[in-house]
Protein backbone atom coordinates (compact mmCIF):
# COMPACT_ATOMS: atom_id res chain seq x y z
CA UNK A 1 0.00 0.00 0.00
CA UNK A 2 1.13 3.53 -0.71
CA UNK A 3 0.51 6.57 1.48
CA UNK A 4 -3.01 7.95 1.17
CA UNK A 5 -4.02 11.61 1.64
CA UNK A 6 -7.43 11.98 3.31
CA UNK A 7 -9.60 14.97 4.22
CA UNK A 8 -12.47 14.88 6.68
CA UNK A 9 -15.02 17.67 6.46
CA UNK A 10 -17.54 19.49 8.59
CA UNK A 11 -20.25 21.94 7.60
CA UNK A 12 -23.63 23.29 8.64
CA UNK A 13 -26.16 21.45 6.49
CA UNK A 14 -29.68 22.65 5.70
CA UNK A 15 -32.55 20.29 6.40
CA UNK A 16 -33.98 18.85 3.19
CA UNK A 17 -32.04 21.28 0.98
CA UNK A 18 -30.03 18.86 -1.14
CA UNK A 19 -28.97 21.48 -3.68
CA UNK A 20 -27.41 23.66 -1.01
CA UNK A 21 -25.78 20.76 0.82
CA UNK A 22 -24.30 19.39 -2.39
CA UNK A 23 -22.98 22.84 -3.28
CA UNK A 24 -21.04 22.89 0.00
CA UNK A 25 -19.87 19.32 -0.56
CA UNK A 26 -18.63 20.37 -4.00
CA UNK A 27 -16.81 23.42 -2.61
CA UNK A 28 -15.10 21.48 0.16
CA UNK A 29 -14.24 18.65 -2.23
CA UNK A 30 -12.47 21.14 -4.49
CA UNK A 31 -10.59 22.45 -1.47
CA UNK A 32 -9.58 18.94 -0.45
CA UNK A 33 -8.31 18.21 -3.94
CA UNK A 34 -6.37 21.49 -4.04
CA UNK A 35 -4.59 20.40 -0.87
CA UNK A 36 -3.58 17.10 -2.39
CA UNK A 37 -6.17 14.75 -0.94
CA UNK A 38 -7.11 11.47 -2.59
CA UNK A 39 -10.26 11.06 -0.47
CA UNK A 40 -12.72 13.37 1.28
CA UNK A 41 -15.32 12.23 3.82
CA UNK A 42 -18.49 14.07 4.94
CA UNK A 43 -20.91 13.49 7.81
CA UNK A 44 -23.94 11.26 8.22
CA UNK A 45 -26.90 12.29 6.02
CA UNK A 46 -24.98 15.38 4.92
CA UNK A 47 -26.84 15.44 1.59
CA UNK A 48 -30.35 15.36 3.04
CA UNK A 49 -29.92 16.65 6.58
CA UNK A 50 -30.59 14.40 9.56
CA UNK A 51 -32.36 15.57 12.72
CA UNK A 52 -35.37 17.03 10.89
CA UNK A 53 -36.38 13.44 9.98
CA UNK A 54 -37.77 12.97 13.49
CA UNK A 55 -40.77 15.06 12.45
CA UNK A 56 -41.39 13.52 9.01
CA UNK A 57 -44.17 11.11 8.08
CA UNK A 58 -43.39 7.97 6.12
CA UNK A 59 -44.52 9.62 2.89
CA UNK A 60 -42.38 12.68 3.63
CA UNK A 61 -39.39 10.43 4.30
CA UNK A 62 -39.96 8.71 0.96
CA UNK A 63 -39.98 12.10 -0.74
CA UNK A 64 -36.62 13.01 0.81
CA UNK A 65 -35.01 9.61 0.27
CA UNK A 66 -33.39 8.54 -3.00
CA UNK A 67 -32.47 5.39 -4.86
CA UNK A 68 -28.82 4.37 -4.83
CA UNK A 69 -27.14 4.62 -7.31
CA UNK A 70 -29.79 6.10 -9.61
CA UNK A 71 -30.92 9.04 -7.48
CA UNK A 72 -30.27 12.59 -8.66
CA UNK A 73 -28.11 13.51 -5.66
CA UNK A 74 -26.05 10.34 -5.96
CA UNK A 75 -25.41 11.05 -9.63
CA UNK A 76 -24.40 14.60 -8.79
CA UNK A 77 -22.01 13.32 -6.13
CA UNK A 78 -20.42 11.03 -8.72
CA UNK A 79 -20.01 14.04 -11.02
CA UNK A 80 -18.29 15.97 -8.21
CA UNK A 81 -15.91 13.07 -7.70
CA UNK A 82 -15.24 12.79 -11.42
CA UNK A 83 -14.71 16.53 -11.95
CA UNK A 84 -12.15 16.61 -9.14
CA UNK A 85 -10.62 13.15 -9.68
CA UNK A 86 -11.13 12.28 -6.02
CA UNK A 87 -13.00 9.70 -3.94
CA UNK A 88 -15.95 11.17 -2.00
CA UNK A 89 -17.94 9.68 0.88
CA UNK A 90 -21.28 11.16 1.91
CA UNK A 91 -24.60 10.20 3.49
CA UNK A 92 -28.32 10.42 2.72
CA UNK A 93 -31.64 8.71 3.33
CA UNK A 94 -32.09 5.87 0.86
CA UNK A 95 -35.22 4.10 -0.40
CA UNK A 96 -35.46 0.86 -2.33
CA UNK A 97 -38.03 -0.30 -4.86
CA UNK A 98 -40.16 -1.75 -2.06
CA UNK A 99 -40.23 1.64 -0.28
CA UNK A 100 -37.99 0.47 2.53
CA UNK A 101 -36.04 3.34 4.06
CA UNK A 102 -32.42 3.34 5.22
CA UNK A 103 -29.80 5.70 6.65
CA UNK A 104 -27.10 5.13 4.04
CA UNK A 105 -23.51 6.20 3.47
CA UNK A 106 -21.89 5.83 0.07
CA UNK A 107 -18.40 5.98 -1.39
CA UNK A 108 -18.12 7.20 -4.98
CA UNK A 109 -15.37 7.91 -7.46
CA UNK A 110 -15.32 8.83 -11.14
CA UNK A 111 -16.50 5.31 -12.01
CA UNK A 112 -19.62 5.47 -9.81
CA UNK A 113 -20.68 4.04 -6.45
CA UNK A 114 -17.99 1.71 -5.11
CA UNK A 115 -19.47 1.04 -1.65
CA UNK A 116 -22.75 1.47 0.22
CA UNK A 117 -23.37 0.95 3.93
CA UNK A 118 -26.80 0.95 5.55
CA UNK A 119 -26.71 1.97 9.21
CA UNK A 120 -26.95 -1.11 11.40
CA UNK A 121 -28.44 0.74 14.39
CA UNK A 122 -30.69 3.51 12.98
CA UNK A 123 -32.89 5.84 14.94
CA UNK A 124 -34.26 9.44 14.54
CA UNK A 125 -37.17 7.98 12.51
CA UNK A 126 -39.26 4.90 13.22
CA UNK A 127 -39.55 4.33 9.48
CA UNK A 128 -35.87 3.50 9.00
CA UNK A 129 -34.89 -0.15 8.65
CA UNK A 130 -31.53 -1.45 9.91
CA UNK A 131 -28.79 -2.62 7.62
CA UNK A 132 -27.85 -6.26 8.04
CA UNK A 133 -24.20 -6.46 7.13
CA UNK A 134 -20.72 -5.01 7.28
CA UNK A 135 -19.11 -3.06 4.48
CA UNK A 136 -15.50 -3.57 3.40
CA UNK A 137 -14.12 -2.22 0.14
CA UNK A 138 -10.94 -0.81 -1.37
CA UNK A 139 -9.62 2.70 -2.03
CA UNK A 140 -6.27 2.89 -3.82
CA UNK A 141 -5.09 -0.41 -2.36
CA UNK A 142 -6.33 0.30 1.18
CA UNK A 143 -9.03 -1.90 2.72
CA UNK A 144 -11.73 0.36 4.14
CA UNK A 145 -14.90 0.01 6.16
CA UNK A 146 -17.89 2.22 7.00
CA UNK A 147 -19.81 2.39 10.29
CA UNK A 148 -22.38 5.15 10.81
CA UNK A 149 -22.61 6.99 14.14
CA UNK A 150 -24.17 4.63 16.73
CA UNK A 151 -22.77 1.64 14.82
CA UNK A 152 -19.41 2.66 16.29
CA UNK A 153 -20.65 2.63 19.88
CA UNK A 154 -21.24 -1.11 19.60
CA UNK A 155 -17.66 -2.27 19.88
CA UNK A 156 -18.30 -5.60 18.15
CA UNK A 157 -19.11 -3.73 14.94
CA UNK A 158 -15.70 -2.07 14.86
CA UNK A 159 -13.85 -5.29 15.64
CA UNK A 160 -15.85 -7.25 13.05
CA UNK A 161 -15.10 -4.66 10.37
CA UNK A 162 -11.41 -4.84 11.26
CA UNK A 163 -11.42 -8.64 11.18
CA UNK A 164 -12.94 -8.47 7.71
CA UNK A 165 -9.81 -6.63 6.64
CA UNK A 166 -10.43 -2.90 7.10
CA UNK A 167 -7.42 -0.75 7.99
CA UNK A 168 -9.39 2.50 7.62
CA UNK A 169 -12.90 2.91 9.02
CA UNK A 170 -14.91 5.92 7.97
CA UNK A 171 -17.15 6.96 10.88
CA UNK A 172 -19.68 9.60 9.75
CA UNK A 173 -21.71 11.03 12.63
CA UNK A 174 -24.32 13.52 13.70
CA UNK A 175 -23.44 13.50 17.37
CA UNK A 176 -22.60 15.28 20.63
CA UNK A 177 -24.46 18.07 22.41
CA UNK A 178 -27.52 15.93 23.22
CA UNK A 179 -29.07 14.78 26.53
CA UNK A 180 -27.91 11.55 28.16
CA UNK A 181 -27.71 9.97 31.58
CA UNK A 182 -23.94 10.40 31.57
CA UNK A 183 -22.66 13.26 33.76
CA UNK A 184 -22.27 16.58 32.00
CA UNK A 185 -24.35 15.74 28.92
CA UNK A 186 -27.03 17.95 27.39
CA UNK A 187 -28.01 20.30 24.60
CA UNK A 188 -25.96 23.40 23.89
CA UNK A 189 -28.01 26.60 23.74
CA UNK A 190 -28.42 27.72 20.09
CA UNK A 191 -28.12 31.33 21.31
CA UNK A 192 -24.42 30.67 21.87
CA UNK A 193 -24.08 29.73 18.21
CA UNK A 194 -25.88 32.89 17.14
CA UNK A 195 -23.48 34.93 19.30
CA UNK A 196 -20.30 33.02 18.34
CA UNK A 197 -18.58 36.02 16.72
CA UNK A 198 -19.03 38.29 19.74
CA UNK A 199 -18.45 35.54 22.31
CA UNK A 200 -16.56 32.52 20.94
CA UNK A 201 -15.25 31.56 24.38
CA UNK A 202 -18.59 30.54 25.91
CA UNK A 203 -19.43 28.43 22.88
CA UNK A 204 -15.98 26.82 22.84
CA UNK A 205 -16.27 25.86 26.50
CA UNK A 206 -19.54 24.05 25.79
CA UNK A 207 -18.25 22.40 22.62
CA UNK A 208 -15.05 21.15 24.25
CA UNK A 209 -16.58 20.06 27.56
CA UNK A 210 -18.51 16.93 28.50
CA UNK A 211 -21.39 17.84 26.19
CA UNK A 212 -19.02 17.56 23.27
CA UNK A 213 -15.40 16.75 22.57
CA UNK A 214 -14.48 15.56 26.09
CA UNK A 215 -17.10 12.83 25.78
CA UNK A 216 -15.83 11.86 22.33
CA UNK A 217 -12.33 11.47 23.73
CA UNK A 218 -13.57 8.84 26.18
CA UNK A 219 -14.05 6.28 23.44
CA UNK A 220 -13.21 7.31 19.87
CA UNK A 221 -9.37 7.08 20.09
CA UNK A 222 -9.79 3.69 21.79
CA UNK A 223 -11.60 2.32 18.72
CA UNK A 224 -8.53 3.22 16.63
CA UNK A 225 -5.98 2.00 19.19
CA UNK A 226 -7.61 -1.32 20.11
CA UNK A 227 -8.11 -2.32 16.47
CA UNK A 228 -4.97 -0.82 14.88
CA UNK A 229 -7.00 1.20 12.38
CA UNK A 230 -7.16 4.71 11.03
CA UNK A 231 -10.42 6.37 12.06
CA UNK A 232 -11.90 9.06 9.83
CA UNK A 233 -14.54 10.83 11.94
CA UNK A 234 -16.86 13.37 10.29
CA UNK A 235 -19.49 15.45 12.10
CA UNK A 236 -21.56 18.56 11.28
CA UNK A 237 -21.01 21.95 12.88
CA UNK A 238 -23.79 24.43 13.61
CA UNK A 239 -27.53 23.88 13.59
CA UNK A 240 -28.92 20.58 12.37
CA UNK A 241 -32.65 21.32 12.51
CA UNK A 242 -33.20 22.37 16.16
CA UNK A 243 -30.02 20.80 17.55
CA UNK A 244 -26.60 22.43 17.70
CA UNK A 245 -23.66 20.21 16.71
CA UNK A 246 -20.03 20.95 17.44
CA UNK A 247 -18.02 19.49 14.56
CA UNK A 248 -14.50 18.39 15.56
CA UNK A 249 -14.14 16.22 12.48
CA UNK A 250 -10.82 14.43 12.88
CA UNK A 251 -8.49 11.71 11.68
CA UNK A 252 -6.99 9.36 14.28
CA UNK A 253 -4.09 7.00 13.67
CA UNK A 254 -3.63 3.40 14.93
CA UNK A 255 -1.81 4.70 18.02
CA UNK A 256 -5.00 6.53 19.02
CA UNK A 257 -3.38 9.90 18.27
CA UNK A 258 -5.31 12.69 16.55
CA UNK A 259 -3.27 13.60 13.49
CA UNK A 260 -5.65 16.22 12.08
CA UNK A 261 -8.76 17.96 13.40
CA UNK A 262 -11.23 20.72 12.52
CA UNK A 263 -11.17 23.26 15.36
CA UNK A 264 -13.17 25.98 13.61
CA UNK A 265 -16.80 27.04 13.86
CA UNK A 266 -16.78 27.35 10.07
CA UNK A 267 -17.30 24.88 7.25
CA UNK A 268 -13.84 23.35 6.91
CA UNK A 269 -11.70 20.29 6.28
CA UNK A 270 -8.87 18.60 8.15
CA UNK A 271 -6.18 16.82 6.14
CA UNK A 272 -3.74 14.03 6.89
CA UNK A 273 -1.55 11.59 5.01
CA UNK A 274 -1.88 8.08 6.36
CA UNK A 275 0.95 5.57 6.08
CA UNK A 276 0.91 1.75 6.17
CA UNK A 277 3.86 1.56 8.58
CA UNK A 278 1.77 2.45 11.64
CA UNK A 279 -0.66 -0.44 11.15
CA UNK A 280 1.80 -3.05 12.38
CA UNK A 281 3.64 -0.90 14.90
CA UNK A 282 0.58 0.02 16.96
CA UNK A 283 -0.41 -1.97 20.04
CA UNK A 284 -3.70 -3.04 18.50
CA UNK A 285 -1.84 -5.11 15.91
CA UNK A 286 -0.24 -7.17 18.69
CA UNK A 287 -3.57 -7.48 20.50
CA UNK A 288 -5.26 -8.84 17.37
CA UNK A 289 -2.52 -11.43 16.92
CA UNK A 290 -2.82 -12.43 20.59
CA UNK A 291 -6.54 -13.16 20.39
CA UNK A 292 -7.84 -16.55 21.57
CA UNK A 293 -11.28 -16.71 19.95
CA UNK A 294 -11.84 -20.30 21.15
CA UNK A 295 -12.37 -18.84 24.63
CA UNK A 296 -15.10 -16.36 23.76
CA UNK A 297 -16.50 -17.04 20.29
CA UNK A 298 -19.58 -18.77 21.75
CA UNK A 299 -20.06 -16.09 24.42
CA UNK A 300 -19.96 -13.26 21.88
CA UNK A 301 -22.41 -15.05 19.62
CA UNK A 302 -25.04 -15.72 22.28
CA UNK A 303 -28.08 -13.62 23.10
CA UNK A 304 -27.24 -10.83 25.53
CA UNK A 305 -28.85 -10.81 28.96
CA UNK A 306 -29.31 -7.48 30.69
CA UNK A 307 -28.55 -7.12 34.40
CA UNK A 308 -32.29 -7.12 35.12
CA UNK A 309 -32.75 -10.39 33.24
CA UNK A 310 -29.81 -12.00 35.05
CA UNK A 311 -31.21 -10.88 38.44
CA UNK A 312 -34.58 -12.42 37.58
CA UNK A 313 -32.97 -15.74 36.56
CA UNK A 314 -31.01 -15.86 39.80
CA UNK A 315 -34.18 -15.70 41.92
Amino acid sequence: MNNLAISTAQFENRSGDKDYNLSVIERLTKEAKSKGSDVVSFHECCITGYTFAKNLSRNEMLEVAEFVPDGESVQRLISIAKDNDITVLAGLFEKDKSDNLFNTYICVNKEGVIAKHRKIHPFISKYLKPGNGYTVFEIDGWKCGILICYDNNIIENVRATKLLGADIIFMPHVTMCTPSERPGAGFVDPALWDNRVADPTSLRLEFEGMKGRAWLMKWLPARAYDNSIYVVFSNPVGMDDDQLKNGYSMIIDPFGDIISECRSFDDCIANATIIPDKLQKAGGYRYLNARRPELYKNILGEEHLSNQQVAWLDK
